[in-house]
């Protein structure tokens, strides 16, 4: 019985030691746990290359990697948080930080951050991270929403084709895709399975901001004229116009490509990194080209989550971590990292790469937004995922398909909103 006893302790011992955060081995090698939540081909790829160029150039500190997964990110993180499980390296997105870090789960990062990194990323990109007075993160990559437009439609139809010197505004994108659909085509397909971030990161172009802090430090939400514009836009083209497609309103990106390569679509409002998608699935001969979104009375302005990497509060080597991420996001890793994902790197010496300013595939377009993108809306929020999930998603998802109007969204994402944001805030 005795020997059952120790053998099953034994057992519980190794198995805790298994799921706990990295530690130390008797022979004092330190072991990080890295969650990358990189899933293209190419971005694992070039992430598991540079863990192996960490480890094999520091033989003492061995970061382990661990293949994460966006569709459950935040509810898996909160669970190993709660469970003394998490992981040493985080990878995750700045809107999904602000619960954790409020919640002491993340290191604050402000005195361990080497100035090289501090430096090298713009002051709006280390808004997107910092919550109080620490900075939980290190923003690293980000993606501005572009429309990718059938290049040959556009060009038969004599439409004026923007360039990010001169876009259209949303008053000429409507009437352009008015002009461009028809006879059983659209214009533009909406691909809005996940409307919130979309509606709210455009609608800064417009001047809406809907989140507004006060001097007291509460946030509340007010659907002001500027945060009109984008919705309604969206809701003419469908509902008024018959500009936009009504069945890509409940769907993906990825969803609205094979109408797009048959030609049901002049264009789709997709995030940059689809791009590859679209150099993978289309078919030969298929003219495509990369173009702004349009403008407002922000300009081109609009709001980004970039991908982060934190810390975690329970890591017991939180310097050697902040050395990983040194060395993981060097101006040429980074580089390496968003041709990996195909999106922009964060660092002003990474986003200088002469590999990022090509016209081949719009390269040359993206960079030409990365100094217009600002922190999302929403960022700092706490309760936000709640109130996205229960109030916003459902409230624009029936704006848009036309089952209720303008005053009675207003309505609910204010009142509905308050109540849910109210409950973080006491």
């Amino acid at each position: 019985m005795r020997t059952r006893i120790l053998v099953a302790a034994l057992a519980v011992a190794l198995l805790l030691a298994g799921c706990s955060s990295g530690g130390t081995r008797d022979d004092g090698r330190i072991t990080l746990r890295f969650q990358s939540l990189a899933w293209q081909e190419e971005s694992v790829e070039a992430t598991e290359e540079l863990v192996e160029e960490w480890n094999a150039a520091h033989p003492d500190i061995r970061v382990e990697y661990v293949q994460g997964s966006w569709d459950s990110v935040h509810d898996q993180l909160l669970t190993s948080f709660e469970g003394g499980e998490a992981p040493d390296i985080i990878h995750d997105a700045s809107d999904d930080l602000a619960d954790f870090a409020y919640g002491g789960y993340l290191a604050d990062l402000t005195d361990l951050l080497p100035e090289r990194l501090k430096s090298d990323i713009p002051p709006r990109g280390w808004e997107t991270v910092t919550f109080g007075d620490g900075v939980y993160g290190v923003p690293f990559l980000q993606e501005p929403r572009v429309l990718v437009a059938n290049a040959t439609w556009l060009k038969e139809s004599g439409v004026r084709v923007p360039t990010p010197g001169a876009p259209w505004s949303w008053d000429e994108f409507r009437r352009v895709t008015k002009r461009l659909g028809g006879d059983g085509k659209y214009g533009v397909a909406w691909p809005l399975k996940e409307p919130v971030s979309a509606t709210l990161n455009l609608s800064l172009s417009a001047g809406g901001r809907l989140f507004h802090r006060g001097d007291d430090g509460r946030v509340t939400v007010r659907f002001e004229e500027g945060d009109e514009v984008v919705p309604r836009t969206v809701h003419e083209q469908v509902n008024t116009d018959r500009s936009a497609s009504p069945t890509t309103l409940g769907s993906g990106g990825s969803d609205t490509l094979p109408g797009f390569f048959a030609g049901k679509y002049a264009m789709v409002p997709l995030g940059f990194s689809y791009r590859q998608q679209i150099v993978q699935q289309a078919p030969e001969g298929f003219d495509w080209q990369v173009l702004p979104a349009p403008a407002g009375a922000g300009g081109l302005t609009q709001g980004v989550s970039p991908q982060t990497l934190s810390v975690a509060e329970d890591c017991p080597h939180k310097k050697e971590a902040v050395a990983f991420l040194d060395f993981l996001l060097r101006p040429e890793n980074m580089v390496r990292l968003a041709l990996g994902d195909w999106m922009l790197p964060t660092g002003s010496r990474a986003l200088a790469d002469p590999a990022l300013h090509t016209a081949e595939h719009g390269w040359a377009t993206g960079t030409a937004l990365a100094a217009h993108l600002r922190p999302a809306p929403a960022q700092t929020v706490r309760g936000y995922p709640e109130w996205k999930d229960k109030v916003a998603t459902p409230a624009l998802q029936e704006y848009y398909s036309g089952a209720i109007g303008l005053d009675e969204l207003r309505e609910r994402l204010e009142e509905d909103g308050n109540l849910v944001l109210a409950r973080y805030q006491r």
